[in-house]
């Protein structure tokens, strides 16, 4: 959407019903990378960044069977200690 950043772009399209977009927040980073999924802790500044960020993630959710709307909620409640749907 234009005007939007990729991480915003993501929650107003899961939030319209879409699925299967990562909201890469700090708290979704950070997590990533103590779990050796990405190399550095700080969220995605650019296009290409964000994209590689979501790519790796979509690999670990299926390496670990773990439906990928469902990791970004666990990785997001591991981090901040709540469940929001």
């Amino acid at each position: 959407m234009k005007g939007l950043g990729y991480k915003e772009a993501s929650h107003f399209l899961r939030n319209v019903g879409f699925k299967g977009y990562a909201i890469l927040d700090k708290h979704i980073v950070r997590c990533l990378y103590e779990l050796g999924v990405i190399d550095s802790p700080k969220p995605p500044t650019t296009r290409g960044r964000y994209l590689q960020t979501e790519s790796e993630m979509l690999r670990f959710a299926n390496e670990s069977s773990i439906n990928f709307d469902e990791l970004d909620l666990l990785l997001w409640s591991m981090k901040t200690g709540e469940i929001l749907k």
